[in-house]
């Protein structure tokens, strides 16, 4: 009996300083957890303040921002206006610089187009297919030498077009709604210019053909006021170039100012052909 109890009371000196200090580390613990709050161990709060720094942290400069950026819109969609000034239905590319060679891509609503003293060659069928509300094109003073027909074919509203100054050889297909029509001061000649190449223009009102090389006069449309045929090389005409010989009532009042200055042709040599007319041709007569 005295064994067991001198046992017990050995074994109980050896686990106090343990048991001691188990639970001072225990205490230490605790209330270093209590003192910071939002640190204790599969809390809501520990895990959602972890969350929340996490978010706010930005990426260090020598690492790469993944971060994915709004889709923005398709370049396609916006007017090429890089080397003309564009405003509202209006495009103005005249004399630019570094040199213009093509026709410029131009908003899909322009109604104006101004391309003039630039050294455009050539106007291909896609130029123009997508601007239908085109009601004037003025490229004058380019270095043309080719239309492509049908170029102009897909501009249902174009009322005025102007090609002078340009190194055309042969016009291309018109299309049939213009009243102003310029091709000034080219290299036509009347193998390049059909006589029926103005019949279907029924609104046209102003026609310059002036300085080509163009030998005969073609079909005039009964609207045309205007006609400039000067510096040419017509040698002849007859009743049927602005009259009918068929028809000796005939008459064009429309007709207020025909030039044909500066051709071979001598206008005294066929009185018959004015009759129908208000007005005598500007030329020679002698």
């Amino acid at each position: 009996m005295a064994s067991s109890m001198r046992a017990l009371v050995l074994t109980c000196m050896l686990l106090a300083p343990w048991l001691t200090a188990g639970t001072a580390a225990s205490y230490r613990e605790d209330a270093r957890q209590a003192a910071t709050p939002g640190r204790q161990r599969g809390s809501f709060f520990g895990n959602g303040f972890k969350s929340m720094r996490t978010r706010r942290e930005l990426p260090s400069a020598d690492e790469p921002d993944n971060t994915p950026m709004p889709a923005a819109g398709d370049a396609s969609d916006l007017p090429t206006c890089l080397l003309c000034v564009c405003l509202t239905g209006s495009v103005y590319c005249e004399e630019v610089n570094p040199d213009m060679t093509a026709v410029p891509t131009v908003p899909k609503k322009t109604a104006y187009l101004y391309a003039r003293f630039n050294k455009i060659r050539k106007i291909n069928t896609k130029d123009f297919a997508e601007i239908v509300t085109l009601k004037r094109i003025d490229l004058t003073g380019n270095l043309i030498s080719e239309i492509e027909d049908g170029a102009f074919a897909k501009l249902p509203l174009l009322e005025e077009l102007s090609l002078a100054d340009n190194r055309l050889v042969r016009l291309p297909m018109l299309p049939g709604k213009l009243m102003s029509f310029n091709a000034n001061n080219n290299f036509l000649k009347t193998k390049g210019v059909k006589a029926t190449a103005f019949k279907k223009l029924t609104g046209l009102v102003y026609l310059y053909l002036a300085d080509n090389e163009i030998e005969a006069v073609p079909q005039i449309p009964e609207t045309v006021r205007t006609l400039h045929l000067q510096n040419n090389n017509i040698t002849d005409i007859n009743i049927d170039t602005f009259c009918r010989s068929n028809d000796t009532y005939y008459l064009r009042p429309n007709l207020s100012e025909v030039r044909l200055d500066g051709n071979p042709v001598i206008l005294s040599k066929y009185p018959d052909s004015f009759m129908c007319m208000k007005v005598l041709p500007i030329g020679r007569y002698r």
